[in-house]
């Protein structure tokens, strides 16, 4: 009974704080947008990824004269796991480098988003290269982890 009641709110825990949607996933920051691209973007560099460019798109609504909520994306990547994934299937290409996606929504919760590997490898249909993808999948969790986290 205990252990099902761990499991229970394990599952519970987990199931607030990270979604899949789409083939994206989003995870809560316990940080606001500002902070959490930081945090993110020192992980990145840490970790030997190139980090191409951040782009802000509230400041370019704003010279717009639009408002949107903090929304930065950061775009990133490393050949030594984007090339083999395109030698598997070449069309994957379009979606790389990675990019994550660092928003507040309308109740103030501030998210971590990027593309699920599955998803990229089901909408490239690439069959081959489950490795890479696993591969992918870890390091981008853990990334988001690393830049959420309290």
């Amino acid at each position: 009974m205990r252990y099902l009641l761990c499991t229970l709110m394990a599952m519970f825990f987990f199931a607030s704080v990270t979604y899949a949607d789409n083939g994206i996933i989003s995870i809560k920051s316990s940080h606001d947008v500002k902070t959490t691209v930081d945090r993110l973007d020192n992980i990145l560099r840490e970790k030997g990824m190139t980090v191409f460019i951040r782009i802000n798109h509230a400041e370019g609504a704003q010279k717009v004269g639009k408002k949107l909520r903090p929304t930065e994306l950061i775009i990133f990547g490393n050949p030594k796991v984007g090339t083999p994934l395109m030698q598997c299937g070449q069309s994957v290409g379009i979606d790389l480098p990675q990019k994550a996606l660092i928003w507040q929504d309308k109740a103030g919760q501030v998210w971590l988003s990027y593309n699920d590997p599955k998803y990229l490898a089901s909408r490239h249909s690439i069959k081959e290269c489950g490795e890479i993808i696993k591969k992918i999948e870890k390091a981008l969790g853990n990334f988001a982890r690393m830049a959420t986290m309290p």
